[in-house]
């Protein structure tokens, strides 16, 4: 009987053991699982000067942190398992610390796998390279006008006096006050051909929630479709009159706009 029991007691173990093993396999495929979704994913973070596209710089940055270390503000971190962050990945915070421009890109130069490009970063001075941290394209600020008490009437050029690219990235225009008739609005205005996405203007702005504010530049700038022509440049007006000789026409899209709106009837045509 005793040696029965023993067998019936060892089998129990054994499926207990094997049922703990299953389950903590599935377990370990879950957390795995989640682990490779958040490293593979694209978030809206702010990546160091000379990054790659995101999806290329996932794939080749390998989380060494010397990004990091080389960054003599401390501007960059590397983001941890609880941010909505690729884990490991270098990032930055302008309102916390923004980029402060390093003429010699330290953070880029230090990369050993090329997730940094410095070639994105440089310009070719008489067959040398020359890094230029004004070519980098960390992000793009985008203002909140409904926030920004410039906007408002009441002068304030904090981020215009931050900007390193001063009179290139962010501007000052003149905007007619319709409220009063006699004052005229000082507004910032950025330009995406020159901000390189630093956030000292978001670092600076003196609102509460910066109303100026940098995020990466696919998601601010959008993309028009390639059936939308620029018919003022070349070669594509070129390709517009290509394709206005191939396109079928109705007879009323023929006419002039003059023609066509001074016609008797416009239902019955």
């Amino acid at each position: 009987m005793e040696q029965k029991n023993k067998k019936g007691l060892s089998r129990r173990k054994l499926f207990v053991k094997t049922f703990q093993a299953v389950g903590l396999s599935i377990l370990g495929g879950l957390v795995w699982g989640a682990y490779i979704n958040k490293a593979s994913s694209a978030p809206l973070a702010l990546r160091p000067p000379g990054a790659l596209p995101e999806k290329e710089f996932l794939k080749k940055c390998i989380r060494c942190g010397l990004c990091v270390e080389y960054c003599p503000y401390k501007t960059l971190k590397l983001a941890t398992p609880e941010q909505d962050i690729p884990v490991g990945t270098p990032y930055f915070q302008p309102r916390k610390v923004p980029c402060y421009m390093c003429t010699d890109i330290p953070c880029a130069v230090s990369c050993p796998t090329g997730a940094l490009d410095i070639k994105t970063v440089s310009d070719t001075v008489n067959g040398k390279t020359v890094l230029n941290i004004n070519k980098a394209r960390m992000g793009l600020a985008v203002i909140n006008q409904e926030s920004c008490i410039a906007y408002w009437g009441i002068q304030c050029d904090a981020c215009y006096r931050a900007c390193p690219l001063i009179d290139k990235a962010i501007t000052i225009n003149y905007m007619r006050n319709e409220r009063t008739g006699k004052h005229a609005y000082l507004v910032p205005t950025v330009h995406s051909n020159y901000c390189t996405g630093c956030g000292l203007c978001e670092y600076a702005c003196v609102t509460v929630e910066p109303s100026i504010y940098v995020l990466p530049r696919h998601v601010i700038k959008g993309k028009a479709g390639q059936h939308y022509l620029k018919g003022w440049e070349k070669e594509q007006k070129i390709q517009m009159i290509q394709e206005k000789r191939s396109r079928f026409t109705t007879p009323r899209s023929e006419k002039s706009p003059l023609e066509y709106l001074n016609e008797g009837d416009l239902l019955n045509d």
